[in-house]
């Protein structure tokens, strides 16, 4: 593969070759997932764990949270957790850059520590009327979250490192699950002539890992400027690189910009949920750009910054931190 390629669409991968314990099949899905992050930055993921009925019962709870009056939902719209725990209006978070709110809700669930490990997170914020809702997205976020191990053991083994490089840095991370409700527009006319559902951005974390999303809307911004679209086929999940990862790497891998665009005016009417999977380290990470990712003709881009320190800036850029 030479660097001029251009995908048409995101490669396909089977988790299942990373763990068969077939040596040539780890080998391959390796080189391919590396490929994938360092060409396109996203890849799409076979056997990522997710039961069919896991994830029906995830899309049953959050689209009974979601069908609250809004005066319910801003119960669990915490004042001083920038967003990281329970709910987030309508039109609170703008992508880096702008000031326009995306046309978005959503709920944050984050990181259950059932050890003695003294990192100190918020704790997780249930909604009383949805008391389903907290068992589904804890065995979904642990899932993910193991899926996201499995692929950082890939990925170190891509930059040339210990396969185990990343367990610890993301042992009772600060990652989180977000479902996302992108709400019916009654009157488009009324809405700011910029709005979108999802401006063109970067994620924050290491690794994004999206669930399908329940229409179509999500494209990637290939390196020759032109959009692509994704849509993850019923048994695969999407992957990308998010900055920190891209930074660690000083670039190798790609954090690729992407968005959620409006649909035709006549369906704006109608709901799309999506389910990303941020998965973030422990804040003491070093993001430091590894050494093996520095040469002549790729110099250290990035100064030295801590996982914490890195989140804390891109909360402010995208208004959930003041």
């Amino acid at each position: 593969m030479n660097s001029e390629k251009l995908y048409e669409e995101i490669p396909s991968l089977d988790l299942n070759d990373f763990k068969s314990g077939d040596i040539a099949k780890k080998e391959h899905f390796v080189k391919s997932l590396g490929e994938a992050f360092h060409y396109i930055g996203f890849a799409a993921i076979k056997s990522h764990g997710l039961s069919d009925d896991l994830v029906a019962g995830l899309y049953e709870v959050i689209k009974k949270f979601f069908s609250l009056p809004d005066e319910i939902k801003r119960k669990y719209e915490i004042p001083g957790l920038n967003g990281q725990r329970g709910y987030t209006s309508k039109g609170k978070e703008h992508a880096k850059g702008r000031s326009t709110g995306d046309l978005k809700e959503f709920y944050h669930v984050g990181q259950d520590i059932q050890d003695n490990d003294s990192t100190d997170y918020p704790p997780n914020v249930w909604p009383e009327e949805v008391p389903e809702m907290k068992d589904v997205c804890l065995k979904v976020y642990k899932t993910l979250e193991e899926t996201g191990n499995q692929l950082l053991r890939a990925i170190a083994l891509y930059l040339g490192l210990d396969e185990n490089y990343f367990d610890e840095k993301i042992r009772n991370g600060q990652s989180i699950l977000r479902p996302i409700h992108y709400f019916p527009i009654e009157n488009p006319e009324e809405i700011p002539e910029d709005a979108v559902r999802a401006a063109a951005h970067g994620d924050i974390n290491l690794i994004t890992l999206l669930m399908g999303a329940s229409a179509d809307g999500l494209q990637i911004l290939r390196r020759d400027g032109k959009w692509i679209p994704v849509t993850a086929l019923p048994d695969q999940i999407v992957v990308n690189v998010g900055d920190m990862l891209s930074r660690l790497t000083n670039e190798k891998l790609k954090s690729t910009i992407h968005q959620v665009i409006n649909p035709p005016r006549e369906k704006m009417k109608t709901s799309r949920y999506s389910i990303p999977f941020f998965m973030h380290p422990r804040f003491e990470m070093d993001l430091d750009v590894l050494t093996n990712c520095i040469n002549k003709e790729n110099p250290k881009k990035f100064e030295d910054i801590t996982a914490g320190e890195f989140l804390a800036q891109r909360l402010a850029e995208i208004g959930l931190r003041k």
